[in-house]
């Protein structure tokens, strides 16, 4: 990595392109319910950040790989930081929905 990838922001499309296509994957939105209501990628997991003490009834698996998405990308970095001191080590920050080009569901 050289110094000016700390400043890239992750690609949500190519994110997503990873996610279909990794194995028993969890696309997982940190936003709020009101939010995700409004407008979610298809097929994702709706665990709001405040709330991600619940991840388990989402993901069991320690070792699952979970691709973690919200409005910017700012609140899914922190999730994964969080998702990893809980032990999940497989997560991946794919950045915020605000630049998705693909379909959501409303």
């Amino acid at each position: 990595m050289n110094f000016f990838n700390l400043f890239q922001k992750p690609d949500i499309d190519q994110g997503i392109r990873e996610y279909e296509s990794a194995s028993g994957a969890i696309l997982l939105d940190v936003r709020t319910s009101k939010e995700y209501q409004e407008g979610h990628i298809s097929g994702s997991k709706n665990v709001p950040l405040q709330s991600l003490d619940g991840i388990g009834a989402v993901a069991g698996q320690k070792d699952a790989p979970i691709f973690v998405y919200c409005y910017s990308g700012s609140r899914s970095r922190q999730a994964v930081s969080i998702l990893q001191r809980m032990g999940y080590n497989n997560v991946k920050n794919i950045g915020g929905i605000a630049s998705y080009t693909g379909k959501v569901v409303r």
